[in-house]
């Protein structure tokens, strides 16, 4: 537009200065003129480059933790990064919210907690808001030309157009001319999968790698391990093509870029685990010289940060870089850009149901301790999952086990959990020496269970509700509406139930027994479950009470009732209760949702319990266009173990 002025301008001045030539009135009219349409042109093009928005560039990676060069990782072998790093200014302190895909990734699109929209859970997929959009629809809506190569895998639907390209495909380069871009760019030679596949001729020597203290050191963990480390430094090779790509086409400096990881590494203990092994990710930062003023107030090159920021925080972000005030929906802090906030006291993670397996778990960090809430502690870490299960480590780690050849802490992933647990990550890092009942410490574990507490009130979280019931009250909308609702959902009622019941404490049993009869269903889940978790005692109370939460009208109610009942009951009760679980398995007749906690239940007794309805069990329908292939596989394994038992009875 200014130079168009401009040229019209001088066109009018050519003739101007024609005229001139004839008087010495021309020529200081035609010097007073010029000046003028200088002064003029030259605000044009400071407005307009003031109002210049910057190009976008996330490269992200999967299944990584900061094993990296630039975090001071001497085993790793990652110049691409660490060349950017040392133009940019990383993170000490990025926690991916989430610590497993899915989750993370529903984090990073809506810029909500995935636990208030009913969403926690690994591969499920619920409805948002109708006012809810995903943040690439904002940022198009500004005009930015927004591309995702290729990876969605959200737990959440979308609705409209998200993407103007999200596919292999999918560039920058296809934008039109001048039009700003959000481009995503993903990597998955790193993930879980890729450290375990076979043959592979390792680049990293195993004899040198570090094995955390959690993990066995056998050949097995080692070879893990530095494949892990290859796999770094391939993908390394592949985020120096991405920059070289921007390079070779003149847009570095007008583009600002991240790097970072979907969540840590895909090693046993660290993925699907809120440890700060599961959560904590490298984020690399460059702001090009052009777009300092959008970058925080500590940034520098070569630098770094110990800021807090957590995947929630990224799409409130990249609106403000955009510059765009983040709605009000979204519950990150933008931490650069014309929005930018007030550094964060604390960080939040979260683990739902992994696959077919159910648990309930909810961390915070301050920039020193880390506190972890088990709510349902009465299951082990390290529960069964086929997916898993397929990595060497993993198998070896659970085979000493039970051949009785570990010590601590390396025994602990297959033990059953603690009520809390709190670390001290600056001389922990491995987060194996639980401070919980460390006098000295009760001070900041109190700070940091209020900070849990109040957040899960502040957001609503829907974690609480039984996946099941959430669905059913939801009925095909969007469960976040039935989380805001406390008629339907009166959190402060069902997460005092809770607390009670995973205290750890033996004793509340008369509030827990009186909780069967609540009116609201969440409340009396989370009684039956308190009774489960406090064992034969507790359970022999409240025998009468179980039996008639047997035909509660919450069938999540019923699994949790049936599987106590199984548990610690008498012959009778065993058997009511083993039907009971095997008929809610039935996914047909009570949905997939409902078939997953019964199926939790009957893995949880004695082979001896379950082997009467064997046939029943491998006989159970299941398809479910996302569960299907874990729901068997859980069939499967359930029903090989009681054959297995069968065996060596004989």
């Amino acid at each position: 537009m200014a130079l168009l002025i401009f040229s019209l301008d001088l066109k009018d001045h050519r003739m101007r200065f024609r005229s001139a030539l004839q008087n010495k009135m021309g020529w200081m009219l035609l010097s007073f003129s010029l000046a003028v349409v200088c002064h003029f042109n030259v605000e044009l093009f400071a407005a307009e480059a003031e109002n210049l928005r910057p190009n976008i560039l996330w490269i992200t990676s999967e299944d990584n933790g900061p094993e990296l060069g630039c975090y001071g990782d001497e085993y790793a072998d990652t110049p691409h990064i660490d060349k950017l790093a040392s133009q940019g200014m990383i993170y000490l302190n990025c926690w991916s919210t989430a610590p497993v895909c899915a989750p993370a990734r529903t984090t990073l699109i809506t810029g909500m907690y995935p636990t208030c929209l009913g969403a926690e859970h690994m591969r499920s997929m619920v409805k948002l808001p109708d006012d809810v959009l995903m943040y690439p629809q904002y940022l198009r809506q500004a005009g930015y030309y927004c591309t995702n190569n290729s990876k969605e895998d959200y737990n959440v639907a979308s609705s409209g157009t998200v993407w103007d390209q999200s596919s292999g495909k999918a560039h920058w380069k296809n934008r039109k001319p001048g039009q700003p871009f959000f481009s995503v760019f993903n990597h998955t030679i790193s993930h879980e999968s890729k450290i375990r596949d076979r043959p592979h001729t390792l680049v990293h020597d195993p004899a040198k790698v570090r094995i955390p203290a959690y993990h066995p050191d056998t050949p097995e963990v080692r070879h893990d391990w530095a494949q892990y480390y290859d796999r770094i430094t391939e993908m390394d090779a592949l985020v120096g093509k991405n920059l070289k790509e921007l390079a070779d086409a003149g847009l570095t400096e007008d583009t600002i870029i991240f790097y970072y990881g979907d969540h840590g590494s895909g090693m046993p203990r660290s993925k699907r685990w809120p440890y700060n092994s599961g959560l904590r990710v490298p984020l690399v930062v460059y702001v090009p010289p052009k777009f300092r003023k959008l970058a925080p107030a500590d940034y520098q090159a070569d630098g770094k940060t110990d800021r807090l920021v957590g995947f929630v925080d990224f799409a409130p972000t990249a609106l403000s870089l955009a510059g765009m005030k983040p709605p009000a929906h979204m519950q990150g802090n933008a931490f650069m850009g014309q929005y930018d906030t007030a550094p964060q006291e604390y960080q939040y993670g979260f683990r739902g149901r992994m696959d077919e397996r159910y648990d309930l778990v909810r961390s915070v960090r301050n920039k020193r301790y880390l506190y972890i809430k088990n709510y349902m502690p009465h299951k082990e870490y390290g529960q069964y999952l086929n997916y898993m299960f397929q990595t060497p480590t993993t198998q070896v780690w659970k085979r000493m086990y039970d051949a009785g050849q570990l010590k601590p802490p390396q025994t602990y992933f297959w033990e059953t959990k603690p009520a809390e647990e709190l670390y001290d990550l600056e001389v922990d890092r491995d987060e194996v020496n639980n401070l919980q009942n460390s006098d000295e410490h009760q001070q900041i574990l109190n700070e940091l269970r209020q900070a849990q507490q109040q957040k899960i009130l502040e957001i609503r979280d829907l974690g609480f509700m039984p996946e099941a019931e959430m669905h059913r009250l939801s009925d095909g909308g969007a469960p976040y509406l039935i989380g805001q609702n406390n008629e339907l959902y009166p959190l402060k009622k069902i997460l005092a139930m809770a607390e009670l019941a995973s205290s750890g404490k033996q004793d509340g049993e008369a509030e827990l027994i009186a909780g069967l009869e609540n009116q609201n269903a969440a409340v009396r889940y989370w009684a039956a479950m308190g009774l489960l978790m406090r064992g034969e005692h507790a359970v022999k109370q409240a025998r009468s009470a179980l039996h008639n939460s047997l035909e509660d009208s919450s069938k999540s109610v019923r699994c949790i009732a049936a599987e106590a009942l199984g548990k610690y009951g008498d012959a009778q009760d065993v058997q009511q209760a083993v039907q009971t679980l095997v008929s809610l398995a039935n996914q047909n007749q009570d949905g997939v949702y409902v078939a997953m906690l019964a199926l939790n239940g009957l893995d949880k007794l004695s082979n001896e319990k379950v082997a009467p309805v064997k046939e029943r069990i491998a006989q159970l329908p299941l398809k479910h266009p996302k569960l299907d292939r874990r729901l068997q596989s859980y069939v499967a394994r359930l029903v090989e173990r009681i054959e297995e038992k069968q065996s060596q009875d004989k």
